[in-house]
């Protein structure tokens, strides 16, 4: 493969065309550890952003590292500018931009927080394993992170220092008020577990609106370590399935389940995501497209904190 490990495409480097200089490869590839061992032949030094991600098996920087953009990057005098790697930190602790199955960006109606006025918060807490607390507040576990529902103030709050702090989570919110408008019963778990297609409203899932697993199976579909890292992050409980496979719970009683094949030489990876039939009872259908978008989401950012240690920082230099 010709892209780097640090991102830069050598296809388009004049370089390459003229044999001058060889592609690193990704990190985890025999380019890496071909590349590694002519610049120790040859320069007595090797690339430090290579010489990390090979050790931790890291394919490419910016898309599998969860450090990125780490020392390397920031004190090297190469491949990114400051200003690029600036950018990409500040946008990393954004949250992704929110859109629907017909990708309208995702707004949440006042008609939602409207319902939930009239809705009794033991009741709903009954029903749902979410926690009553004080003026009309709920509180839930969404994967890995508690969520505080504010209905006086009408919005969801997270965690900030010792109190709670309004956040903008669009997808989330509007997933979360249709289950609680909703919501009318308990409904067993563990049952009944059903593919997209053999819901009632099966037929939604097709075209445009298919579940988005694309960008998993490019991340995750040659790393399957990576991908049981992450979902143990966000609380999944594995499963004896497929190669990988995952219960990860967005609410305490509505479940989903990835199931992961990873790929080889002779197959490509595939994903699957499974749900508990009683979804379909609490969520319509593009709501249970919007809950996996934003689970699948939380699944490609990963942990918010370093999951490995890089190697020290190697001598700066051209290599």
């Amino acid at each position: 493969m010709s892209t780097g490990t640090c991102g830069i495409n050598c296809d388009v480097c004049q370089l390459n065309l003229l044999g001058t200089c060889s592609t690193c490869g990704p990190g985890n590839s025999r380019e890496a550890a071909q590349k590694l061992a002519a610049q120790t032949r040859i320069l007595g030094n090797t690339c430090p952003i290579l010489a990390c991600a090979s050790v931790n098996r890291i394919a490419y920087c910016l898309r599998d590292c969860h450090s990125f953009p780490c020392d390397h990057f920031r004190k090297g005098p190469y491949p990114f500018s400051q200003g690029y790697i600036d950018m990409q930190a500040r946008r990393r602790r954004e949250k992704p931009p929110a859109w629907g199955p017909d990708h309208p960006r995702v707004t949440v109606p006042a008609d939602y927080w409207e319902a939930m006025q009239t809705k009794d918060v033991v009741t709903l807490c009954n029903l749902t394993l979410f926690s009553p607390c004080a003026d009309r507040q709920l509180l839930f576990r969404f994967l890995q992170e508690d969520i505080l529902i504010d209905i006086k103030d009408r919005c969801l709050k997270r965690r900030s220092g010792d109190g709670w702090q309004k956040t903008a989570d669009p997808l989330l919110e509007l997933v979360t008020l249709v289950y609680l408008i909703r919501v009318d019963a308990v409904y067993p778990l563990g049952r009944d577990i059903v593919g997209p297609q053999d819901l009632k409203e099966g037929h939604f899932f097709r075209g445009p609106h298919a579940l988005q697993v694309a960008p998993l199976l490019q991340r995750y579909g040659h790393d399957i370590d990576g991908f049981k890292k992450t979902a143990a992050y966000l609380a999944g409980e594995p499963l004896d399935l497929a190669d990988a496979a995952f219960r990860l719970r967005p609410f305490p009683r509505v479940p989903l389940y990835y199931l992961l094949w990873q790929g080889d030489e002779e197959f490509a990876p595939r994903i699957s995501v499974l749900f508990e039939r009683s979804i379909e009872k609490v969520l319509a259908a593009d709501a249970i497209w919007g809950l996996v978008n934003r689970v699948s989401g939380a699944l490609l950012a990963g942990p918010d904190t370093p999951t490995h240690a890089p190697p020290p920082l190697a001598r700066n230099g051209e290599v």
